[in-house]
């Protein structure tokens, strides 16, 4: 991972006061040159495919167009440099066991003092996995060592009924392309959008629909418009 001045961070969240601080947050105490903050899905995918010097990600989870980490695991295969993280206020144990398993870099519940979140980032920019301290508790299943992570199920996350209204502008666009049987390389060219992008947004369109494939993707759509 890029060190000192150079590094470059990206910071999703539709809370603003929370984004600015988390901002402040890597410039002071993690020496970052530059942090972008966007409120929301498709700005944070645009920003990814624009600039290949970002080299950490984080995401909150409540934003437009996210359905639990699992949303954030094309992105971390299509930018395999970026170090994406969860910021979240969520403390649900499933969310936090799925997003180590999908094979993001860490966990940051919103709760934890500035301290710690501080600590936790720095673990994460060192190439280890963060993990919040209440899921060492005996109850919970063993954690992972930082290049090992647990393999629980993505499933694990209640998947809510999907619906049109929650689709982020651009899903919205990639949608009406798959339902008009265009390919990835035909929608990227269409929506002026990297591939990689498209094969993004088509992912959390998956798992927004729980489809499988495009055909079950455009049926459960359809379905829904009517």
């Amino acid at each position: 991972m890029a060190t000192g001045q150079r590094r470059k961070a990206l910071v999703a969240d539709d809370h603003g006061l929370y984004r600015k601080s988390l901002g402040l947050l890597l410039k002071d105490s993690l020496d970052f040159a530059d942090v972008i903050e966007v409120s929301g899905f498709d700005d944070a995918m645009d920003r990814l495919a624009g600039d290949p010097s970002i080299s950490l990600a984080l995401f909150d989870l409540s934003m437009p167009g996210m359905n639990g980490p699992q949303s954030l695991t094309v992105v971390k295969e299509t930018y395999p440099h970026v170090r994406v993280a969860v910021v979240s206020g969520s403390e649900d144990r499933n969310n936090v066991l799925s997003a180590v398993s999908l094979g993001l870099s860490g966990y940051i519940p919103k709760s934890l003092p500035e301290d710690e979140i501080v600590k936790a980032l720095t673990l994460i920019c060192d190439g280890q996995i963060y993990i919040p301290r209440f899921m060492m508790a005996s109850a919970a299943p063993p954690m992972p060592e930082a290049a090992a992570p647990v393999t629980t199920a993505a499933s694990a996350i209640p998947v809510s009924e999907p619906t049109l209204e929650n689709l982020t502008p651009r899903q919205r666009d990639v949608l009406q392309c798959i339902l008009r049987g265009l390919a990835n390389k035909e929608i990227a060219r269409e929506l002026d959008i990297a591939e990689g992008t498209v094969k993004i947004h088509l992912a959390a369109l998956f798992a927004q629909f729980a489809a499988r494939n495009r055909t079950e993707l455009a049926t459960r759509a359809q379905a829904l418009a009517h």
